[in-house]
């Protein structure tokens, strides 16, 4: 038995605004959380994550810590969390190489965390080998190379993962659906769809999760996958990946869920991310599509960049709220932790940890934030743990400010 470790380079702890509360490892690409893809592929759990020193003591279900300190342990996988493999299992190698690059190693020797915490290191510094003979084995997959690349791969990696994680589950449709195409539809035992939703299989399949609520008169386009535990409601919702215990409603396309958001109003959301406990008030909208055609730039820690991408909403890091019918502009990023109101569009990156509307924001108070979040994830049953606390107050000592 081998420990998997997810290491976040230099490059994964510029994928804000996500990175700032988040290892990259907890990003959901594709179908699954990264971590999940990493488990499938090696056959072992993630035991831990190597990540931003203000990530230590991050808690979510089923996470693995992040480790502050301590040796991993010679003949462990050291894998990049930019890389996503494909849901296919690998065996046991020495090195995963997908085309030219490294995406995991055996390690050859124990290696102290502190080899890793700033990120610049190469892993096939240290790479296992057996005796004479290393493996080294191909893997499809998919490199984040920049934080938009969790939404311009979406689709290609949800037609590849849904056949995979539909496989076993019921194809039958469910009574009183109705088919456009034909694709596949893949329905989790437990899963509750309302007569007259609309399966629109026309462009991939659609998977819906144990727990799910499809309420009737929903059009769900595929690919799409809906996690365990959502409610999807009345409007058509397209080319997405829904993460466990979300609410849906209003027109969604081409958006990634990480997992307990709430979009439970109108208002269209296209190529976003919402990270966890986003609330969005009703009436949000992102635009995804400048009125030029034109691609999209996007705010980072580096700058204004050019994406390359003509469709790009929204991407919105943890805890994200706003307010009732904020409109949002192409490419916008809202810090984690930001609480963003008014009729006037707000700027197109917003600090985390900010309060207020375009030209009178001002810092979110600590002690409050904390409270509202607490408030938030107790109505979704879940305690918001000390270790979380202290966490989020040192992503709050480093947040980070905007600059054109």
């Amino acid at each position: 038995m081998s420990a998997v470790y997810l290491y976040d380079d230099q490059c994964a702890r510029t994928f804000e605004p996500f990175a700032l509360t988040r290892p990259a490892g907890e990003m959901r690409a594709g179908a699954l959380l990264v971590r999940e893809r990493w488990e499938r592929a090696l056959g072992e759990r993630v035991a831990g994550y190597v990540t931003s020193p203000h990530l230590t003591g991050f808690d979510e279900p089923d996470a693995p810590a992040v480790m502050a300190s301590g040796l991993l342990p010679k003949g462990s996988w050291l894998a990049n969390a930019r890389f996503c493999p494909a849901l296919d299992a690998l065996g046991q190698p020495d090195e995963v190489m997908s085309g030219d690059k490294l995406a995991a190693v055996r390690l050859a020797r124990d290696v102290s965390v502190d080899e890793l915490k700033d990120g610049t290191a190469n892993i096939g510094s240290y790479a296992y080998q057996s005796g004479t003979r290393h493996e080294v084995t191909p893997a499809a997959g998919w490199w984040m190379n920049e934080v938009w690349d969790y939404v311009a791969h979406l689709v290609p990696m949800l037609e590849a993962d849904l056949p995979v994680l539909g496989a076993g589950l019921s194809s039958e449709l469910p009574a009183g659906a109705i088919r456009v195409g034909s694709g596949q539809v893949f329905i989790e035992t437990g899963a509750d769809v309302e007569h007259a939703v609309c399966f629109d299989v026309s462009a991939g399949p659609v998977l819906i999760r144990a727990g799910a609520h499809i309420q009737a008169f929903t059009r769900l386009v595929g690919p799409l996958y809906v996690g365990k535990d959502c409610t999807v409601t009345t409007d058509k919702v397209a080319a997405s990946s829904i993460g466990d215990v979300c609410k849906v409603h209003g027109e969604v396309s081409n958006t990634i869920f990480i997992g307990h958001a709430n979009k439970g109003h109108d208002g269209f959301v296209g190529h976003s991310i919402l990270g966890r406990w986003v609330n969005l008030g009703a009436g949000t909208i992102t635009s995804n599509l400048k009125n030029t055609y034109g691609t999209v730039q996007l705010w980072t820690p580096d700058g204004i960049r050019e994406t390359g991408l003509q469709f790009l909403g929204t991407l919105f890091g943890d805890h994200a709220k706003t307010g009732i019918g904020l409109k949002l502009t192409t490419g916008s990023v809202l810090g984690a932790g930001s609480n963003v109101y008014g009729a006037v569009m707000p700027p197109k990156a917003v600090a985390p940890f900010s309060w207020g509307e375009a030209g009178a924001f001002m810092d979110y108070r600590l002690d409050k934030f904390l409270d509202v979040a607490g408030r938030m994830m107790a109505r979704r049953h879940i305690t918001l743990s000390d270790s979380s606390r202290a966490q989020l107050s040192k992503s709050f000592a480093a947040r980070w400010s905007v600059t054109e």
